[in-house]
């Protein structure tokens, strides 16, 4: 026993002057701790409606509890999850960018531009698919992949992760808390941080309020947009679901924003010819508070991107079908100045307020 924990220790000091050597002067002080309250902040979301009760993807063998996703939030703003300390996965998911980035692309650890725009994390808890390129489906499995990312967090070891926890003094009790002791493991982790993500929900925005009445609560412009969004413009073939994300078992789309692709997307994943170019059609929950948009960030406004589907699709070989014509041409929609204005307005009933100021979601370490 007693060279087994030699030898963690001395695993432990190599990996820190492994990081000391490779990042000199990067390193940021840890000390700070988190201000959580005595009693933890309620993460009940309450009674789920039917149109995202079929959508939840909580395992049985990680309810939500609130000592849980009290974890789970320190976990997210701690800059320890990253091998310089300098870099959380708030960093890239903003809470008042409603948990997006504000930048077309992220800064990773050493100051790099990550390869892809940040996606929300809200309502993740309802989605079966996760990355701009389609190739994880399970939440617990997400969430570490930023974290060991070479240029996101740096922290590809696992074990060094549970080391770095263990020698912070506030990580036992909290772990304790969640899991009935205070042993730290890998898999702790990724629940504790998944408790978290499945607690930042957006099920209480305009639209979900006037499903309930017919639409009684929106203006006349509102109700234009929507019928514009499920009619002309054909935005309800894709944005489906209630978190208005992807089509059941077809989550990504190419929908003609190049010809030829610098980013092929799924293509990456697969290898397949007809992947090229297809990225996860992502939710339009909160979407006003997410820009820019599109997997590089290419558009800056939410006016941008409904005049590329409305006159500037690309004529890509793998180009969705809802997408083309019958003459095999790209879509050109012809929206007017009112129809695309009332499409915003549409899109601006889909935000949901409630968690985007609330403290149980915020930086505990600020």
């Amino acid at each position: 026993m007693k060279n087994t924990k030699l030898s963690s220790l001395c695993f432990f000091i190599i990996m820190l002057s492994l990081v000391a050597c490779e990042n000199p002067g990067e390193d940021k002080a840890t000390d700070l701790l988190p201000t959580l309250p005595d009693d933890p902040f309620s993460y009940d979301i309450g009674i789920i409606p039917t149109g995202f009760s079929n959508l939840d993807n909580t395992p049985h063998d990680n309810q939500m509890t609130d000592a849980g996703a009290t974890l789970g939030r320190v976990l997210f703003y701690d800059t320890k999850l990253s091998v310089t300390n300098n870099v959380s996965c708030g960093s890239c998911h903003k809470q008042t960018a409603g948990f997006a980035d504000s930048r077309a692309k992220s800064i990773g650890f050493r100051g790099e531009e990550t390869h892809r725009n940040s996606m929300t994390i809200l309502n993740a808890r309802f989605k079966n698919t996760y990355f701009w390129d389609n190739s994880v489906n399970q939440l617990e499995e997400q969430v570490l992949m930023p974290v060991s990312n070479h240029v996101e967090m740096g922290l590809e070891n696992m074990e060094f992760l549970v080391r770095k926890l263990e020698a912070a003094e506030y990580y036992p009790e909290l772990f304790e808390k969640a899991f009935g002791t205070p042993e730290i493991t890998e898999t702790k982790i990724r629940k504790a941080l998944s408790q978290f993500l499945r607690s930042v929900v957006s099920m209480n925005s305009k639209y979900d309020i006037g499903e309930e009445t017919n639409f009684s609560n929106f203006s006349e412009e509102e109700k234009l947009g929507h019928d514009v969004f499920f009619g002309k413009a054909k935005c309800g073939d894709c944005h489906r679901n209630m978190i208005f994300a992807y089509y059941q078992n077809f989550p990504t789309a190419n929908i003609g924003l190049d010809e030829n692709y610098a980013d092929n997307g799924m293509f990456g994943i697969t290898g397949e010819e007809i992947d090229k170019g297809h990225f996860l059609v992502p939710s339009l929950r909160n979407i006003v508070q997410t820009p820019p948009y599109m997997h590089d960030g290419r558009f800056n406004t939410l006016e941008e991107v409904i005049e590329h589907y409305n006159s500037g699709i690309k004529n890509h070989p793998n180009l969705s079908w809802n997408l083309r014509e019958q003459t095999g041409e790209p879509v050109r929609l012809n929206l007017d100045a009112v129809e695309k204005k009332a499409l915003v307005a549409f899109l601006n009933t889909l935000t949901d307020d409630t968690f985007v100021s609330q403290e149980k979601f915020s930086d505990p370490f600020k």
